[in-house]
């Protein structure tokens, strides 16, 4: 193999096995082994664990913040109902590792790392913005979907400890919220107010937002 070619396949390997566990049990000796190369081949082509955790988790995360795309077509509610069905498809798949990488894993602490989790974390927060057809977000805005983004961030992270609840409920529960905290917002900003019209003026009747409603209004609401 050329060497972009094997660094690429290890942190295919790594992605992998961090998929099932915790990056900080799995072991370069394991990481080579699965790759079929020894365990010198590997510190060739990436000086330590450190690096390789971080190659892995730039391909990672920059698999993550993808989920968040969505053509602006269509109804809000149904858009996010599918970005959020994409991102538990991630947390699913790499489960061990987006957890280690949220609650402190080996390569926390590091500027690249936290850097990569911003840049994810941007990245849905400029999603949103498009989603939602604006180019600047006012400061209640900003508030707004940065808090969804973390409250996405937590949930899943609850969801993985035993999934308890069915995950196709968290990803409704998640566009709720969403509304919800928009709801919040309009409540004391005119801006937000007009948007959350606008939101609701496209939702279908048999919408996610629409739903919402008919849930509180069945709860004497």
């Amino acid at each position: 193999m050329g060497v972009e070619e094997r660094r690429q396949q290890l942190i295919g390997v790594a992605l992998d096995l961090f998929s099932r566990r915790s990056p900080d049990e799995v072991s370069i000796d394991e990481i080579a082994t699965a790759a079929g190369i020894s365990r010198p081949l590997v510190y060739h082509y990436f000086p330590g664990k450190l690096s390789l955790y971080e190659a892995a988790l730039k391909r990672a995360s920059e698999d993550l913040a993808s989920r968040f795309a969505e053509p602006r077509e269509g109804p809000l509610g149904a858009r996010l109902l599918r970005v959020m069905s994409r991102y538990f498809d991630f947390v699913d798949e790499h489960g061990p590792g987006f957890s280690a990488l949220m609650r402190g894993g080996p390569a926390v602490g590091s500027s690249t790392t936290n850097a990569l989790i911003d840049s994810v974390r941007q990245a849905a927060y400029d999603q949103m913005l498009s989603h939602l057809g604006v180019t600047e977000a006012s400061p209640r805005l900003e508030l707004v979907v940065r808090s969804w983004i973390s409250l996405a961030e937590s949930t899943a992270l609850l969801w993985l400890d035993g999934r308890r609840v069915p995950r196709a409920e968290l990803e409704l529960q998640l566009v709720h919220d969403f509304a919800a905290l928009a709801a919040v917002g309009a409540a004391h900003d005119a801006d937000m107010a007009e948007l959350l019209r606008t939101m609701a003026k496209d939702e279908p009747a048999d919408g996610p937002f629409a739903e919402l409603v008919g849930r509180l209004v069945a709860l004497g609401y």
